[in-house]
């Protein structure tokens, strides 16, 4: 299994997207969220994570 590149989320084999840059490192999707997030809106994927670790806290 992989994690997702951006929210750090566990993929499950099948699923998910991989994107392959022009330097050749690949970098795994679990959702389109994610791959608009950091490609096209150039997201920091760190603040993201913590958002979503707090969320699951609450619950």
């Amino acid at each position: 299994m992989v994690d997702c590149s951006y929210c750090g989320t566990e993929l499950k084999p099948g699923t998910g997207s991989i994107f392959v840059k022009k330097d050749g490192n690949a970098v795994f999707f679990c959702s389109r969220k994610c791959r608009t997030n950091m490609l096209k809106l150039k997201r920091s994927p760190r603040k993201w994570a913590k958002e979503k670790e707090k969320h699951k806290k609450k619950k």
